[in-house]
């Protein structure tokens, strides 16, 4: 998956508004945690760990009591390989920013 793809899709998987880092101060955004990180539980495609991600971003918002958030990084991490299909298992890591915005 592209980064253009990912910040197309995982901002309409999230209850919480995504921003940019620039966005933040034109709202008058208060940030609440900075570099938080969340290993979003395995899907069985790309899209299913993109909504686990999505869902563990909207927990952490709103455990901080925010309501909003911006992607610092991600990546999928290899956490298996089956030999017999030559296929490898990937998780998705995310870091970001929790805000309270007007």
């Amino acid at each position: 998956m592209t980064p253009t793809e990912l910040y197309n899709i995982l901002p309409t998987m999230t209850k919480s508004k995504f921003l940019k880092e620039e966005e933040t101060q034109k709202m008058g955004c208060t940030c609440l945690t900075k570099n938080r990180n969340y290993t979003a539980p395995m899907g069985l495609s790309v899209k299913e760990d993109l909504r686990n991600g999505a869902k563990g971003i909207d927990e952490w918002v709103s455990l901080d009591k925010g309501n909003a958030y911006v992607i610092k990084n991600y990546k999928w991490m290899t956490v298996g390989y089956n030999s017999k299909y030559s296929s490898t298992a990937t998780q998705l890591y995310i870091e970001f920013d929790t805000y309270s915005c007007k």
